[in-house]
């Protein structure tokens, strides 16, 4: 059993540490500051949050997904084909994003998160997970001013985004996460996001990928998901209670990223809940097939406390690796 995070985590600082790379945003907006000036400060403030998840306790760290905007535009403004348009709410969140609008055929034109990988991997003593943004989330969420069918944007999404997977691959990353959440609201639309998952991931060596969604269950396609073409798929317990019974009815034989501590809600868990939930998630899945990490991003917490929370996270999990071992 591992401890992970699912992608991003608080960029500003607990007071009275100034939010740096706000501050700097700000000034590169207003052409105070260059676009390289700004890379600094992101270098910085990634290697402080790689810092605070090793401190934590945590086995697989990420980024923190420091340079995104969102988890749509980062990847997306760098393809051929799309331009990036109005805010927009993110699903159920108070949370916005500039829609990606698709205005031609979608283009890999060059890797986006392999040096970024690189040089988070550098700075860190423990496994860095990258991220990858779901072709089927990204298909749902964008302005379709090209395609004129759902189907054919995510698998064009897919085959754009399978070079930066290569890329990520040929850098040296052993771990790869795919974000692609909007499917748990649009089961009907399952074998749309099957055929872009597969796209996406079919035939990748060397590397443990995995599929991650949140703010729901996947009841009714869970036992589907199974034969994707990857090595994890990460449920969140705690938006998606349904989650449960779904993978006590079904036949886990994937690696779970088990969401158990809620990235929404700034109570405290106790290490003992965690515990608790390792335990009887370990009655479907064997613990050495378990990741435990929070239900979703970090990012809508306040940074101090998904730092408590992922203290909390990685006690529990060890309480309940001393009983079920």
């Amino acid at each position: 059993m591992q401890t992970t995070v699912v992608g991003n985590y608080p960029k500003i600082p607990n007071r009275p540490r100034p939010g740096r790379l706000r501050n700097a945003i700000n000034k590169r907006d207003r052409g105070d500051l260059t676009s390289e000036e700004l890379l600094a400060v992101e270098d910085e403030v990634t290697a402080e949050v790689i810092e605070e998840q090793i401190a934590a306790g945590v086995d697989v760290v990420t980024d923190g997904q420091v340079r995104w905007d969102d988890d749509q535009t980062y990847v997306a403004r760098r393809l051929g084909g799309v331009e990036i348009g109005g805010l927009q709410r993110y699903l159920d969140t108070n949370t916005y994003y500039r829609q990606p609008e698709i205005t031609g055929a979608i283009k890999f034109k060059e890797p986006v998160l392999a040096a970024a990988w690189q040089f988070a991997q550098e700075k860190s003593s423990r496994p860095v997970k990258a991220i990858v943004p779901g072709p089927y989330t990204l298909a749902t969420l964008s302005a379709d001013k090209h395609y004129g069918d759902r189907e054919k944007l995510a698998l064009a999404f897919a085959e754009a985004l399978r070079g930066e997977v290569e890329a990520l691959a040929a850098a040296g990353c052993k771990q790869i996460q795919v974000n692609d959440p909007v499917i748990v609201f649009n089961k009907d639309d399952y074998g749309t996001f099957h055929k872009a998952i597969t796209k996406l991931l079919d035939g990748v060596s060397g590397v443990e990928t995995g599929v991650y969604t949140w703010f729901g269950d996947c009841g009714g396609i869970l036992a589907q998901m199974q034969e994707l073409p990857c090595d994890v798929i990460g449920l969140d317990f705690e938006a998606g209670p349904g989650n449960w019974e779904a993978l006590e009815s079904a036949t886990f034989e994937k690696k779970l990223g088990a969401g158990i501590v809620d990235a929404r809600n700034t109570r405290l868990e106790s290490a003992s809940e965690v515990a608790e939930a390792v335990k009887r998630l370990s009655a479907a899945v064997p613990v050495e097939r378990l990741y435990v990490n929070p239900s979703c991003g970090l990012e809508y917490l306040p940074r101090e406390v998904a730092l408590e929370k992922l203290k909390v996270m990685v006690e529990g999990a060890r309480q309940a690796e001393g009983v079920t071992a």
